[in-house]
C-alpha cells in the first residue's frame, strides 16, 4: 500500500475577508490576475486622496502571495507604486481581487512523495519599466513538485 502524505495550504477565508473588506464580494470574477501588456506609470494619473487604502490592500496581497504564487508578479508590480499610488494602480489592484474571487480555494500542494530535488526557474523582461527602464525579473523555486519560493 502506498503511503502518501499531502499538505494543502490555502487562505480561502483570508481571501473572502479581504474581498468583503474591499466591497468586492459581488464583483465580476476574472480569469487573469493582470493584463499581459499593462504598463503602469508612477507619473501618470490622478493621485489617490487616501493612499492608505492602497497601501493596506497591497500589504494584504503581499501576505496572500505566501500561498498564492499565481498573483506574485501582479502584486510585485503594484507594490512598486506604494509611495504615491494613482487611481489606475488601485483599479489594477481591484482587478487582482476580481481574479482572486474566481479562484478562492487555490493554494499550494505539498507532497511527501516528491523527490528532494531543488529546481529553479527565472525569467526577465529587459527594460520593461516605462518610468525607469529597469528590468522586471521573476523566479520560482520548487522542492520536488512543490513550490517553496
Amino acid at each position: 500500500m502506498l503511503n502518501l502524505i499531502l499538505a494543502y495550504m490555502c487562505q480561502r477565508k483570508y481571501t473572502l475577508d479581504l474581498l468583503q473588506e474591499m466591497n468586492m464580494l459581488n464583483a465580476k470574477p476574472l480569469q487573469l490576475p493582470m493584463g499581459s501588456h499593462l504598463k503602469l506609470s508612477a507619473y501618470a494619473g490622478k493621485r489617490l486622496s487616501d493612499p492608505e487604502i492602497y497601501k493596506r490592500l497591497i500589504g494584504k496581497l503581499i501576505y496572500l502571495t505566501i500561498t498564492r504564487p499565481d498573483i506574485s508578479f501582479a502584486v510585485q508590480v503594484l507594490s512598486q507604486f506604494m509611495h504615491e499610488p494613482v487611481e489606475e494602480h488601485l483599479a489594477t489592484a481591484k482587478h487582482v481581487l476580481r481574479y482572486l474571487k474566481s479562484h478562492l480555494g487555490q493554494g499550494i500542494l505539498l507532497s511527501s512523495q516528491s523527490m528532494l530535488q531543488l529546481a529553479g526557474f527565472c525569467d526577465s523582461d529587459w527594460g520593461s519599466c516605462g518610468d525607469s527602464k529597469k528590468s522586471t525579473t521573476g523566479f520560482c523555486i520548487l522542492l520536488g513538485h512543490s513550490p517553496i519560493s
